[in-house]
């Protein structure tokens, strides 16, 4: 093939979504360095978590790949913060790590769509015509009308083990050499990250009589409405750091890099390294971790939350001070590694280089961390860059809309410091963009942007239509002498107990009759915030189209400087931006009035 309409770089979780997009009306080139690497998790086995499942859940609602990844190898399923509401309930599912990676591929190497191009990108140059070559290091020239990189941590990668550091993009693996070059030499800001990983022990080796076992959740859930067969096979288990950990630890941080002065990338703050932990809250006399298995019939563990730069020598006893891991070997040690991201404010919301017109980036390159927000940042760009190529409308996701909007506003108008985790915390209006409501919320934009099928579509609409019947079902009824809704509403009270005293409902699905009592029983809360988001959308999506304001003397300095750069075009996306106060709103919505009267009065 001489040329195609995308090419994506890379096989991780954002260039799985990408391509998948992509391909869905769209010839599409999958350019990796290892096709046999496509689709591995590097890290932990498993998919979603706090803030993280309500981006799987939109990412499958947008039809993305990765929740029927996950469901499919699926050997452990837990709802996390199910005793609260439902606003930060949150899906966890433990994965068979080999059979995700052997699904990934089986599905996009089988795709029709798109072609894998085997080689490692070493330069982008424009075509003239609006489109751009992918350059190899072997010199082919590979054409397409749009590129997405999705590098994740492989531009310029360096890990390491100790005071030790070898080029890698993370372990047993080469870095990509020369792809931060054409990013730099078209003016974009490259900062170096740090993450880490924690090690893997033989199975066989941990004693998990002594550990505390989580078992799955008896009733499996899954992203895609249908959990996998082994849904709920293995337990995980939870052990600690004691006194002993705290010691080596202390005793040897001359021995990590990043305490040596070694490393200058940032590390994620929400997830630290066993080092940071024990230093920064020595207060605490005991760190838990949880062990995590690679699958069914796994010969390694995954020590969550003890990810660690400390050399080798070091993580063998350090592993051996925890409960049930005296004995423990290691089959491959914890590092760190270290590379190259864009300035994410340097992009648009559905992650065009401002710098580089048809070029799109996503994932670990624009300064995220974890699978999940890779994955969304992937479908996102993927989806922009067929559209682009195709001459089709592009459609942006905006904040309001869920977890994508919120994570694609803050990187674009916030930036980060650090690799940027999502978080139910980051989300205003959380309660309106639960993970139960993603495909409510998010499929009729799928069918807009070509993602979504017609059947699709109308199985949801269908679906609310009875979750609707069910709600009117019960302010119709009385129960006790009263409204079964206003029942329902209590505390002490669920949808079956309410049944029982006589309501009845038309035919529910299990997720029909969640939704039919989650909109009942937090109806209050859910009106009050829809209010405030109406009164906030008034002023935040007054228009800046036009506005120069470089030229708005009412500002302060910093905030021509930073407007100009960030671009936002409403109020509330200038809101966001760091370093704009609300004086500085002020003035722009004084302009904004002062502009309206003067255009009427023409």
């Amino acid at each position: 093939m001489s040329g195609w309409n995308v090419i994506v770089i890379g096989g991780g979780h954002a260039g799985l979504e990408a391509a998948w997009a992509a391909a869905k009306f769209a010839r599409t080139a999958l350019l990796v360095g290892n096709p046999a690497t496509v689709g591995r998790m590097p890290c932990n086995p498993a998919v979603g978590g706090p803030g993280k499942s309500q981006l799987v859940f939109e990412v499958q609602a947008l039809g993305g790949l990765m929740g029927r990844l996950a469901d499919e190898t699926a050997i452990h399923t837990r709802v996390l913060n199910a005793s609260k509401g439902p606003a930060v309930q949150s899906l966890r599912v433990q994965n068979e790590r080999d059979a995700y990676a052997e699904r990934a591929q089986d599905v996009i190497f089988g795709h029709p769509g798109i072609e894998i191009v085997r080689g490692e990108a070493a330069d982008l140059e424009p075509d003239g015509r609006g489109g751009w070559f992918v350059v190899t290091t072997d010199g082919r020239r590979l054409a397409a009308r749009s590129v997405v990189v999705a590098a994740g941590t492989f531009l310029r990668g360096v890990t390491w083990y100790g005071r030790q550091s070898r080029a890698e993009g993370r372990q047993g693996e080469p870095p990509a050499r020369f792809l931060s070059q054409p990013l730099a030499r078209a003016g974009h800001r490259l900062k170096r990250y740090k993450t880490g990983t924690p090690p893997r022990v033989r199975a066989d080796s941990v004693r998990f009589a002594n550990l505390l076992e989580i078992p799955a959740d008896p009733q499996p859930r899954g992203f895609t409405g249908q959990p996998g067969p082994r849904a709920a096979e293995s337990p995980t288990w939870q052990t600690h750091t004691t006194a002993e950990t705290h010691r080596l630890i202390g005793e040897n941080l001359h021995e990590s890099p990043m305490y040596a002065g070694d490393i200058e990338g940032l590390g994620p703050r929400y997830c630290p390294s066993i080092e940071d932990k024990v230093v920064r809250f020595a207060h605490h006399d005991r760190h838990l971790l949880f062990v995590e298995p690679d699958g069914v019939q796994t010969s390694e563990v995954y020590l969550q939350g003890f990810s660690s730069s400390l050399p080798p020598r070091l993580q063998d006893a350090l592993v051996r001070t925890l409960p049930g891991f005296e004995r423990a070997v290691i089959q491959r040690y914890a590092y760190a590694v270290e590379y190259d991201v864009v300035d994410s404010t340097e992009l648009t919301l559905n992650l065009e280089s401002r710098l580089l017109p048809g070029v799109f980036t996503a994932g670990q390159i624009n300064g995220t961390s974890g699978y999940e927000e890779a994955a969304a940042q992937g479908l996102v760009a993927g989806t922009a860059a067929a559209r682009r190529a195709l001459g089709l409308e592009e459609h942006q996701v905006s904040r309001e809309t869920g977890y994508i909007g919120v994570m694609l506003d803050d990187l674009v108008f916030k930036g980060s410091d650090e690799p940027y985790r999502m978080m139910t915390s980051r989300v205003e209006h959380r309660l309106l963009v639960r993970q139960d409501n993603a495909d409510e919320r998010m499929t009729g934009l799928g069918q807009r942007l070509g993602l979504v099928g017609e059947s699709t579509a109308r199985t949801v609409a269908e679906k609310y239509a009875r979750v609707e019947a069910g709600v009117q079902a019960l302010h119709r009824q009385r129960v006790n002498g009263q409204p079964a809704d206003a029942l329902l509403r209590r505390p002490e009270f669920t949808l079956a107990d309410v049944e029982a005293l006589g309501a009845v409902l038309p035919p529910l699905g299990e997720g029909e009759r969640e939704a039919v009592e989650i909109r009942v029983k937090y109806a209050g809360y859910i009106e009050r915030a829809e209010r405030q988001l109406q009164a906030e959308a008034k002023g935040s999506e007054l228009s800046l189209d036009g506005v120069d304001f470089a030229a708005l003397g009412s500002l302060s300095n910093e905030a021509r400087e930073k407007l100009t750069r960030a671009r936002p075009s409403t109020v509330g996306q200038a809101a966001r931006v760091p370093g704009v106060r609300h004086a500085d709103i002020s003035a722009l919505l004084v302009h904004l009035r002062q502009a309206r009267s003067v255009s009427r009065e023409i």
